[in-house]
């Protein structure tokens, strides 16, 4: 299967469980893989035989963005939930969600999580 890349994502929002992450909100940077057949694509250099990633990418920012979260677990799953409603040739998903703000005392790049979801399993 091919892979489509959207590396370090900038986006702002309001996710976290303490009050302050909830009223000022932060930076989160996605990297998002997506697979899918881009076969046809490769052949035709039509943007009608692809899953654009310009697409892909608005509907990252509203599924990340439209709603607060505690955890950046949820917000994760919301993402790859979207992705994988919106685009019929989407097989499979993995998503890593970056807080470089994180209110942790300590010296560090970035917490992180990282899920990968498919169409056969990605809902319970």
């Amino acid at each position: 299967m091919d892979k489509i890349t959207i590396k370090n994502l900038k986006l702002f929002a309001y996710h976290g469980v303490n009050p302050e992450e909830k009223e000022n909100g932060q930076n989160f940077f996605i990297d998002l893989d997506y697979y899918v057949n881009i076969t046809k694509a490769c052949y035709s250099d039509d943007l009608d035989d692809t899953v654009s990633y310009a697409k892909v990418t608005k509907t990252v920012r509203r599924a990340f963005t439209s709603q607060s979260f505690d955890l950046i677990e949820r917000a994760a799953q919301a993402v790859a939930d979207a992705v994988l409603d919106e685009f019929k040739d989407i097989t499979r998903v993995d998503i890593t969600v970056k807080k470089p703000e994180a209110p942790v005392k300590a010296d560090f790049e970035y917490m992180a999580v990282a899920i990968s979801r498919s169409k056969l399993n990605y809902k319970l």
